[in-house]
């Protein structure tokens, strides 16, 4: 029988596409889920999910501040529901009070490339405000000392872009402004490479690097793998390398329907897939098959089963997607299909758990 790992261990082996002891645990979840809902149902007030389940990875922090305007918020408009902000990027969005979504995206400022050029782009210069390197430090040094895996998690140019122009105007730029994008591009990652190397240099770097970016919705890409390749991906690559460089593998978050993108995403240097939306038609067992050679994965537990209640699906759903990656040799973490939701109860979340356990180990 293989020895238990440390977390730590244990996360860095299945990034490497091997097999440790046993599936990788780790989750996120929605704002409100734990406070406002599981506190009643007896999750612990003032606990960690992290803490709580004995998750294999934490957040070692370093999130970096993007906006050209650093600092900078304005609410314009708000109701017992809804306050409509207008942020450091020149974006005006509305967004819920009490409860998570995506936001309403209301008016930018930002949609030409001379606007760009002249207001923002100069904004965009090294300032060591933009990262905490005391909470990065401390944050990963006591993550270090229980064994867990400490990760950098930010945002990148997709998810920038849309924030920025707002997804109309992206989207039009791809195809009538593809200078533009490629400018935007080129400013942002020369930007990241400066803020994460005066980062990791002053404060130690984390185990491994988990960049958010959603590039599909519930039907599909945004836009075509061909643009994908042409606007995005060099500049991934040479985000992920430099992360490469420094011994970081890098976790890719991307909601909706990404499957056509897997390939690109493998060219870029991704390690690890997440979280495959199943509620978009992403089937972790299917890309195991035949990625599984190139990529971890983690998630695909479709959260709706979850928050049904009924142990039997749960149990059909976690076991089963589990035992099938098993099979197949896949290296594989436990993981909602996006986030734990409201509607998940504590009691069901911990069934699935339950279900993880008995199925988790490789050998």
């Amino acid at each position: 029988m293989t020895a238990e790992m440390t977390s730590r261990e244990r996360v860095m082996t299945l990034l490497r596409r091997e097999l440790p002891d046993r599936m990788g645990l780790f989750d996120h979840y929605w704002g409100e889920t734990i406070p406002d809902y599981w506190i009643a149902q007896g999750f612990p007030a003032d606990t960690n999910p992290e803490d709580y389940f004995n998750y294999d990875l934490c957040f070692g922090g370093g999130w970096i501040d993007t906006t050209p305007l650093r600092g900078f918020s304005e609410t314009v408009e708000e109701t017992e529901e809804c306050k409509l902000v207008k942020g450091g990027n020149g974006a005006t969005m509305r967004y819920w009070k009490h409860k998570s979504g995506t936001p309403e995206h209301v008016d930018f400022d930002c949609i030409t490339p001379q606007r760009w050029e002249e207001t923002y782009k100069p904004l965009l210069t090294f300032d060591p405000g933009r990262v905490d390197v005391n909470a990065t430090r401390d944050n990963n040094a006591a993550s270090h000392a229980k064994g867990k895996a400490t990760f950098f998690g930010g945002l990148f140019i997709f998810e920038l872009l849309r924030s920025t122009l707002g997804d109309v105007v992206m989207l039009e730029s791809f195809a009538l402004e593809p200078e533009w994008i490629h400018d935007f591009c080129r400013t942002y990652t020369d930007f990241y490479r400066q803020h994460l190397t005066y980062l990791f240099d002053e404060a130690g770097q984390p185990d491994a690097a988990f960049i958010y970016e959603d590039l599909g919705y519930s039907k599909g890409l945004f836009c075509s793998p061909t643009m994908l390749r042409e606007l995005i991906l060099p500049y991934y690559q040479e985000l992920f390398a430099f992360f490469h460089d420094r011994g970081m593998p890098v976790i890719l978050h991307s909601c909706g329907g990404i499957t056509d993108a897997v390939p690109l995403m493998i060219e870029a240097g991704v390690d690890c897939l997440q979280p495959m939306e199943a509620k978009a038609g992403v089937d972790v067992v299917a890309l195991a098959r035949q990625y599984g050679d190139r990529l971890a994965f983690m998630g695909n537990i479709d959260v709706r089963v979850l928050e049904a209640g009924d142990h039997a699906a749960i149990e059909a759903e976690v076991a089963g997607k589990m035992d099938a990656l098993k099979a197949l040799g896949a290296a594989y973490f436990f993981h909602t299909d996006h986030s734990v939701s409201p509607n998940v109860r504590l009691e069901s979340y911990r069934y699935a758990l339950e279900v993880y356990h008995a199925h988790c180990a490789y050998r």
